[in-house]
């Protein structure tokens, strides 16, 4: 399997992101040095598409793959891609805030410890639907880890399109978001007209 280990601050800098957007509120120090380029249109695609990439832990191809489902539904291709994305199981979790990071929420759907409508779901590309609930499996529910998570994620804002438990670790889905409730600073149009070439 395929693990991104791109130091997470470093990526950010090189990305101009801040790192709260993937749930860590560290700061970096350092400044990016190549401010002063100017960027061809084909870099800033290129950069839209690699933040969006970034962000959700997505890698190149299952990426693609989105891009193509997204493209063969109604509505807007991009807002279809972003909506997509953030319906994800790891990027739920996250949003959720049973997981500190995105990266935390995928290794706590891999070790088995979600359940779904009530089954066990290993997979963090699951996508989730409307009415769908989520919840930490009740053995898990007593591990210090998720005692640690509470006090960390207490105060995160949790998104309006999803009820959320944070006591009982347990969430449901209200209805999938629209673009206008997704707060990720991705401009998908420009990844609509890169894969559009």
């Amino acid at each position: 399997m395929a693990v991104n280990r791109v130091p997470v601050l470093k990526r950010c800098r090189s990305l101009g992101l801040e790192p709260s957007y993937l749930g860590y509120d560290k700061k970096s120090n350092r400044r990016n040095l190549k401010a002063g380029k100017k960027v061809s249109e084909y870099g800033l695609q290129l950069r839209e598409k690699q933040k969006a990439k970034f962000i959700y832990g997505v890698l190149e191809k299952p990426f693609r793959n989105y891009y193509e489902k997204a493209d063969r539904m109604k509505g807007t291709t991009g807002e279809n891609l972003m909506v997509m994305l953030e319906s994800r199981l790891d990027n739920v979790v996250f949003r959720m805030g049973f997981a500190r990071t995105r990266r935390e929420a995928r290794q706590i759907v891999d070790h088995k410890h979600i359940l779904v409508n009530g089954k066990t779901v290993n997979i963090p590309s699951y996508l989730t639907k409307a009415g769908d609930v989520i919840e930490v499996k009740e053995k898990a529910k007593s591990l210090q880890r998720y005692k640690d998570i509470v006090e960390v994620t207490g105060g995160r804002l949790v998104p309006e399109w999803m009820d959320v438990d944070i006591e009982n670790f347990k969430g449901t889905i209200k209805n999938l978001p629209t673009r206008e409730m997704i707060d990720v600073p991705v401009d998908e149009m420009l990844i609509v007209e890169l894969y559009s070439k």
